[in-house]
């Protein structure tokens, strides 16, 4: 890629990612930045619980019917 064009790609990325739940996208940095301070085998202790975690969400339950939809979803943040 182009140096001109990576600000818009990271922008339209940064879009993409925002548009998504903000429970699940705290739940998914909890993640990343945990992976970044403990070892492999509790990183992915961590993931684990932070996974069956967002299964509880009621945005999880959206997610999924609009991919089974075939629709965009519609996020309530919660």
């Amino acid at each position: 890629m182009p140096a001109a064009r990576l600000l818009d790609e990271a922008l339209d990325t940064a879009r993409l990612i925002a548009a998504e739940s903000i429970p699940i996208r705290m739940m998914l940095k909890e993640s990343v930045n945990r992976a970044f301070e403990v070892g492999l085998a509790e990183g992915v202790r961590c993931e684990r619980r932070v996974f069956h975690a967002a299964f509880a969400t009621h945005d999880r339950r959206e997610g999924m019917a609009a991919f089974i939809a075939k629709r965009e979803a519609r996020f309530e943040d919660r």
